[in-house]
């Protein structure tokens, strides 16, 4: 089957073997079981009831002791299978339940949302298509979930494998322990059929021990490695036939096995995976190695403890007690074989002499020794020479010769930082500082001591001796143009925190900045400084010089900065890749600097970031024996701090910055004397930067609540900016006048004078004087980056004329443009923008301000008829959110006509309008004579705010214009039953007679339309007519015949037409007449008849064109009137030659119609009636 596993590691095909065994709770596994062959993975229970009472009475009480036993041992996987059989069925048909409701009463019990941990098997024994579906699908499922159990647990063992090796470094670890989980991981890919995976565990185990074993040659041993120190009595062949040599295994497991026995079994479960993998090549290779690890390493755990034992490896030779026991080990070797007597080169020759002299031990030592590094450099494993170079080094100090043992301590060294082996680390440092300090390399000593001072797995009385050595060399010399010796300070002490007082880092010229360094000693004693600096690298900003603006003129730089701190005994920041410090570049165009042309990044360390780690090692690395020296940089600023003294832990130090010059400061370095002695920290990273930047004076004008409301007097907030001007006594502001925006104006105002950190300095009164054109404010002295904040009270005029006026001119010469308009889409309010000038003391140019207003009322017009009779009503609704007193509705004509009089049917003078509510008023419309062919209305009313106690009425007007506002036409519209019955019945036709008459005669706007026919158009028919156009439509009728139709009307007053339509009605009840529609008929022009203008047709309205030729007009519905009426044709022949006609619709008022709002009753067809009752 296919395993996928978790971590992006690819999906695998294995061989998974699973067995099944009766539940027992002694099987269970227990805490800290580490056996995964023999783990339940998946736990089924087993039942066949189909039978509701043997189910509650005990099947469902045994599912739920099996599920709390395996929840109390932690066991989650598990499924239970409900079996199902016919012969079942048949025995007891009463209390059997169907299938689905067991099982969903099981799913309800015990699966919860786990619905696939129930799975129903049919007929398992029947050979039935049903049996083997249910078969497929138990298996499908049963191996998915098998799965799914053995990777979790798999995983967890993994997790736990883990944490095990994590401890190896902690007292009490067993490697056999560890041993024997790891080869359980092993078992279980080679099971899986993954020898490849089975196999890298057994190699992970051989290097594990391997580093180990070299460790305790190294002088770092292990107390468990003691068991494999025992002599060696044999050395059995290896059984490669046999899969697992359980004896062996058994000897590991009881921690009872030698060096020997382990490495043979490692080898034969090696040989064994390797076989399987088809890759026999390999047995011989690591056969060889076998052979030349197990000698190597009994050399090393036998005659190492041998020389030590019989002293001769110190450097003055054995002492009397040592050449006691020396005589004792050479008479306890006895005889020799016979076998090897005449062997000039046996092993019992080579350990007596070496035994027998000191210069005898060294050449075999050195020559076993040397002999190693060569083998394991020839077989690629560096790790293993540089550990036995490590122990040609402590032997050549004990001889006293510490210029052989510094090339193999430095080899040491490089391998364990790069490793990152922490205790190891610290060892070899302090073989190098007393290897360093007999050769006199002052430097490298005393960077060595600084390393091991700060080192935290030292005890503290041996860092206390480093730190005096340092301190020691910096007393010895009181020379001032010495040379002083450059360390790295990252050993040395840490560069924590880093803050800007006040906090911020882009602050304006003159401005006291001071930096507060947070410095971590990790020197066991207090320090004495002599001076700590830091240079401050300067950046001349050229501001929009070629167009281009650096970035962080407009960035924020971070207050405070945090620095990581690292492991005094791992590997140096500085070593990794340094940090990009990276800048924004922006280029604008010289002629506008707010038009942005591009936009770029640029490295300003490439030089650090691009260099080479291979060849040029990093001076923060103090890890090499040689270190780059560490310099301070010549920069033309430094921060200096004298007479400093660092105690253990976290130091505070307070330097004052420059801050006169405009431009970017970064701090590149920092250096702490120490007498003759320096610690440099040559790069500083992340990179601190502040900026000392000169603002121009800005003025602002902002509202003080969310919408200024035009018509009433509204406050405005004015903030003015100084930047880096200074306001001096005299100086004021002129604020240009106009009319659409009046400032209220007082003789005095107060104002409020905030630092540059908002915090309030002072109080001081404007004085304000207005002229006609011209308001100026007089400004309290105030000095740079400071801000000075009043108010100043404004009104709108609400614009009533929407005749565009001419344009005004301001005081600085710029053309006043009227204030556009539009609606707020969050509101529905007008929104109105004022613009103004205001000119300011520190620039000859005049600075713009821009407020916008919102009319807080929305007012519509429209016109009612009644027959001849007219009214205007007009609709004021309030937009706003503010609640408003309204007084003094008025409408007059604008042009005073005297024959025209505008009653007022309103009966309340004074009203109180809340937000988003309408008023609407209404005037009755009379007039003496003629009526005038346009009406210039102008609505008027006083409006002021309910909320305040005391507040004047502000006036609001508004314009509007009506047109065509005489009556032209009347409708008149009946329906009449069937004959001989006395009501309408659903279902059955009803005629309607539609009576047309015109009131007036047509004025000259209805001759230019078009719609009169002019005299002559026959011989006979001298009267001048008007074509209209009727449609009649419902949607609970139905219109029998035509729907719509011509009319002719003569020119003459009250000429009437008469037309009848046949309809029938859809539904019982009192209905509503028809709507009847009435058009103004436009003939085609001379000059359309070539091409049809059918766009003028379509956006006119609906018109329905008769599919019947013109003859045929007459057989549908019968005309009784003085003219006459025609229908439009669509031949074929016609839709050629005839161009389109044009509706045009009649303006309101001109078509009255009286049957609007009238109904008819309608009866049903017959009594039955049908309802329809839904009960849920």
């Amino acid at each position: 089957m296919e395993w996928k596993r978790s971590y992006g590691r690819a999906p695998k095909m294995i061989h998974l073997e699973a067995n099944f065994v009766q539940f027992k709770e002694e099987l269970l596994p227990k805490e800290g079981n580490k056996a995964l062959l023999t783990f339940p993975f998946l736990h089924i229970y087993w039942t066949d009831c189909c039978d509701t009472e043997v189910y509650k009475a005990s099947v469902r009480d045994n599912m739920m002791r099996w599920q709390g036993n395996l929840r109390l041992h932690g066991s989650a996987d598990w499924v239970i299978v409900v079996v199902e059989t016919s012969d079942a069925k048949k025995k007891n048909k009463t209390n059997i339940l169907p299938r689905s409701s067991l099982v969903d009463k099981i799913r309800n019990d015990f699966c919860n949302k786990q619905n696939d941990r129930c799975v129903v098997l049919s007929d398992p024994l029947k050979n039935s298509s049903r049996s083997q579906e249910s078969w497929s699908a138990f298996l499908l499922k049963l191996r998915t979930l098998l799965l799914m159990s053995f990777t979790q647990n798999l995983g967890r063992f993994e997790e736990d494998m883990r944490t095990l090796r994590e401890k190896r470094n902690q007292p009490g670890w067993s490697f056999c322990d560890y041993f024997m989980v790891q080869e359980e991981l092993a078992f279980v890919f080679e099971m899986l059929q993954q020898f490849e995976d089975a196999l890298l565990q057994y190699d992970e185990l051989d290097a594990l021990f391997t580093q180990y074993v070299l460790n305790f040659g190294a002088g770092d041993g292990a107390n468990w490695l003691g068991s494999f120190c025992s002599p060696v009595k044999s050395w059995t062949g290896l059984l490669l036939r046999r899969p697992i040599d359980m004896e062996k295994r058994d000897g590991i497991q009881r921690g009872q096995a030698s060096l020997l026995e382990l490495r043979s079994y490692l080898f034969c479960r090696q040989c064994t995976l390797l076989i399987f993998l088809q890759r026999p090549w390999e047995v011989t290779q690591r056969a060889l190695e076998l052979l030349h690890n197990c000698v190597q390493e009994l050399c090393l755990l036998e005659l190492k403890s041998l020389g030590y034992m019989c002293g001769l490896v110190s450097e003055r030779g054995p002492l009397s007690l040592e050449l006691n026991r020396t005589v004792d080990l050479l008479a306890g070797l006895g005889d020799e074989k016979a076998e090897t007597v005449h062997s000039l080169q046996s092993p019992y020759k080579k350990l007596k002499e070496a035994l027998s002299s000191v210069e005898a031990f060294e050449r075999h030592y050195l020559e076993l020794s040397h002999a190693a590094v060569e083998m394991y450099t020839a077989i690629g494993r560096m790790r293993s020479a540089r550990l036995v170079g490590k122990s040609l080094a402590e032997f050549y100090m004990r001889k006293g010769d510490p210029e052989q043992a510094e090339s193999f301590l430095q080899n040491a060294l490089g391998s364990y930082v790069s490793e990152g082996w922490s205790l190891p680390v610290t060892h070899t440092r302090k073989q190098m500082a007393e290897c360093q300090k007999l050769l006199g390399k002052t430097e490298n000593y005393l960077q060595t001591s600084a390393l091991l001072a700060g080192d935290a797995n030292l005890t503290n009385e041996e860092r206390i001796h480093f730190c005096q050595e340092i301190l020691t060399f910096a007393d010895q010399s009181t020379d001032s143009k010495a040379q002083k010796v450059a360390l790295s300070m990252s050993y040395f002490a840490q560069l924590k925190q880093l803050q800007f007082r006040p906090a911020t880092a882009t602050v304006h010229s003159g401005t006291a900045l001071q930096v507060e360094l947070c410095l971590r000693s990790l020197m066991p004693v207090a320090v004495p400084l002599e001076q700590l600096a830091a240079s401050v690298h300067f950046n001349l900003e050229q501001g929009e010089t070629n167009g281009k603006t650096r970035g962080p003129q407009r960035r924020p730089y971070p207050g405070t900065v945090l620095f990581p701190l690292g492991n005094s005994s791992a590997m140096p920041p500085s070593a990794a890749v340094p940090s990009l410090e990276l800048e924004e570049i922006q280029d604008r165009s010289p002629s506008d600097p707010r038009t942005l042309n591009s936009t770029g990044m640029v490295c300003k360390n490439t030089h650090l970031v691009m260099r080479r780690r291979d060849s040029s090692p990093s001076p923060d690395t103090p890890n090499l024996v040689s270190p780059v020296p560490v310099v301070m940089e010549d920069g033309a600023k430094m921060l200096m701090s004298g007479d400093v003294t660092l105690l253990p832990g976290n130091n505070s130090i307070v330097f004052s910055v420059p801050s006169q010059e405009l431009g970017t400061y970064t701090l590149r370095q920092l250096c702490a004397t120490v007498g003759q002695v320096q610690f440099v920290l040559p790069h500083i990273s992340p990179l601190v930067q502040y900026e000392v930047y000169s603002q121009e004076p800005q003025l602002t004008v902002e509202p003080l609540t969310d919408q200024l409301l035009a018509g009433l007097p509204q406050r405005a907030k004015v903030r003015l900016q100084t930047g880096h001007y200074t306001v001096k006594k005299g100086d004021a502001l002129q604020l240009t006048n106009i009319d659409s925006i009046p400032i209220l104006t007082s003789s005095s105002c107060p104002a409020t004078i905030f630092n540059s950190t908002a915090e309030r300095v002072d109080e001081s009164v404007l004085f304000i004087q207005s002229s006609d054109k011209v308001t100026s404010i007089s400004l309290p002295p105030t000095p740079p980056y400071h801000t000075l904040e009043f108010q100043l009270e404004v009104l709108c005029v609400i614009p009533s004329d929407p005749v565009r006026p001419e344009n005004q001119r301001l005081t600085n010469g710029e053309i006043h443009h009227r204030p556009r308009s539009y609606s707020h889409p969050d509101n529905h309010m007008t929104a109105i923008n004022q613009r103004m000038s205001v000119d300011c003391p520190w620039s000859i140019y005049s600075t713009p301000i821009s407020l916008t207003f919102y009319i807080p009322f929305k007012a519509k017009h429209s016109l009612l008829s009644a027959g001849n009779r007219k009214y205007i009503q007009v609709c004021l609704q309030n937009v706003s959110d503010v609640n408003f007193h309204l007084m003094d509705q008025r409408l007059t004509e604008k042009h005073h006509e005297s024959s025209l009089e505008l009653q007022s049917l309103n009966t309340k003078a004074h009203q109180l309008v809340c937000s988003k509510q309408s008023v609407y008023c209404v005037w009755d419309v009379r007039w003496k004579e003629n009526m005038p062919v346009c009406l210039q209305c102008v609505f008027s009313a006083s409006f002021s705010s309910a909320s305040e106690e005391v507040s004047a009425f502000k006036p609001y007007h508004y314009e509007f214009q009506l047109e065509r506002v005489t009556t032209l036409y009347s409708v008149r519209a009946e329906i009449m039953p069937a004959a001989g019955q006395q009501n309408c019945h659903s279902g059955s036709l009803c005629g309607l007679e539609m009576s047309i008459t015109r009131l007036a005669e047509p004025d000259d706007d209805e001759e230019d339309d078009g719609g009169t026919e002019e005299k002559g158009q026959t011989e006979t028919e001298e009267v001048c007519s008007t074509k209209l156009m009727y449609e009649v439509a419902g949607s609970s009728w139905v219109v029998y015949g035509r729907s719509s139709g011509l009319v002719s009307m003569p020119a003459d007053a009250n000429a009437n037409h008469r037309v009848q339509v046949e309809l029938m009605p859809l539904f019982a009840g009192h209905l509503p007449f028809p709507d009847i529609k009435v058009f103004k008929y436009l003939p085609p022009s001379a000059n359309s008849a070539s091409q049809p203008d059918t766009d003028s047709c379509v956006e006119n309205g609906m018109l329905s064109l008769i599919d019947r030729p013109l003859d045929d007009q007459g057989d549908t519905a019968s005309f009784c009137s003085q003219g006459s009426v025609h229908s439009v044709g669509s031949g074929e022949q016609q839709s050629r030659v005839l161009p389109m006609p044009r509706l045009e619709p009649f303006s309101p008022g001109q078509v009255f119609n009286h049957s609007q709002g009238c109904q008819v009753l309608v009866l049903p067809s017959t009594d039955d009636c049908v309802l329809e009752i839904n009960a849920t």
